[in-house]
């Protein structure tokens, strides 16, 4: 990557604040070169929990493999400041990985609102992970916090079970001046449908002097409320978990133990960059606790590369012979995004214009011929799980019958 140094980020905002972002031309030197398509199949980075989950003969089991899951999704945002590319209408992203057993396929199914549906499969038939995801982002000033609405459904097809919950919030800190930084944060519900079993996972938000910073504190609970485990950890290191009488006596004996000093509270001064948190120790853990989740290290030399994770650099690979068996509609042929990975920023600024008009014209076409545009992979129903409108896949992607994709590049 670049240096970000010699774009005020300010000129552009300031005329924004409060407003939806997604209506507004950022340049070019606030992104990332991905797609928001292929950021979401970053959920798929730890895909061998969700294996690990189809092999628990107990539910609870199963639960915290599919709790350390959905916190292990959201992982790879850790320090990744840079805005992925808004996808162009009909856009599309797939992805097989023979040696982690998933395939997966996303489309981008609108424009206004902006909504991505995705879709991922088991190779060996034992799960499905799917969903549509409609990030709202809003800027405040000094942050820009995106809220990902749209729910995410894993399905275990060996035990029958499905699972449904929704994202916690992302907010990136300092956007006009100081050190980037990011937090999650928001309460986040997994709910098993077949037994009414529930993880209830609150993901704290900074706080003070940066002591809760990227902390995930929560539980599993039956249909009666009954609580059958603790999980805590870091979403940006590792989850733990442990049988709640463990749990509690632990904190009995640190409560008994010396009360902690009061703080002492320093007014900073309004205008200042909001203060980088120090990232405290890393997590405590209590004993008797067994390790659900480790986030994977990134590569060294991550911090040159948009802070991208191992998993995250291969997305946009496009080996020799692969063009010819891709959707014309793939990111990986997207020339604005290939051009930035080019390090060709110039040309890149110019591909993005370029397609952003093209994709206008056609609208303006569709509304003089009165022409609804049809999606291609998926279709508007409802959950099966939730009854909650949703995106479907329809099939028939991997047949590999591309005739008639739009041409939107």
């Amino acid at each position: 990557m670049f240096t970000r140094s010699d774009f005020s980020i300010w000129g552009i905002l300031k005329k924004c604040v409060g407003l939806e972002l997604s209506k507004i031309t950022m340049p070019i030197a606030f992104n990332e070169p991905l797609s928001f398509l292929q950021r979401i199949t970053e959920y798929m980075e730890h895909v061998y929990l969700v294996r690990r989950a189809s092999l628990q003969p107990q539910a609870l089991e199963r639960m915290q493999c599919v709790a350390a899951f959905a916190v292990s999704a959201v992982a790879s945002q850790w320090e990744r400041t840079g805005k992925p590319f808004n996808p162009l209408l009909g856009e599309t992203y797939e992805l097989t990985r023979e040696d982690l057993g998933f395939r997966f396929i996303s489309e981008q199914v609108s424009h206004h609102p902006p909504i991505s549906a995705f879709h991922s499969e088991g190779l060996c038939q034992d799960f499905l992970f799917h969903g549509s995801i409609y990030p709202k982002l809003k800027f405040w000033g000094k942050s820009v916090e995106a809220e990902p609405r749209g729910t995410i459904t894993l399905e275990l097809l060996r035990h029958s079970e499905a699972y449904t919950w929704t994202n916690p919030t992302c907010c990136v800190h300092n956007v006009i001046i100081g050190k980037l930084w990011i937090e999650q944060y928001g309460t986040v519900e997994i709910l098993n449908h077949r037994t009414g079993d529930k993880c209830v996972l609150h993901f704290r938000p900074c706080g003070l002097f940066g002591k809760e910073l990227h902390k995930v504190e929560g539980h599993i609970q039956d249909k009666n409320k009954k609580k059958l485990f603790i999980i805590y950890g870091k979403w940006t290191e590792c989850l733990w978990g442990i049988e709640p009488t463990a749990y509690e006596s632990f904190r009995k004996q640190e409560r008994r133990g010396e009360s902690p000093r009061k703080a002492q509270l320093e007014k900073a001064d309004a205008d200042m960059a909001e203060a980088v948190p120090e990232a405290q120790d890393t997590v405590q853990v209590i004993p008797g606790s067994r390790l659900l989740w480790r986030i994977n290290t990134r590569p060294p030399n991550s911090a040159q590369m948009y802070n991208f994770t191992s998993f995250t650099v291969s997305l946009n690979e496009l080996p020799a012979g692969m063009e010819k068996v891709l959707a014309p509609t793939d990111c990986r042929l997207r020339p604005d995004i290939r051009s930035m990975e080019n390090g060709n920023m110039d040309l890149a600024s110019q591909e993005k214009e370029r397609l952003e008009e093209k994709q206008r014209a056609a609208r303006r076409e569709r509304a003089k011929d009165e022409v609804e545009w049809q999606t291609r992979w998926f279709h508007q129903g409802r959950n099966p799980h939730t009854g909650a409108p949703d995106w479907l896949y329809s099939g028939g992607y991997f047949e590999r019958d591309f005739t008639g994709c739009p041409d939107i590049y």
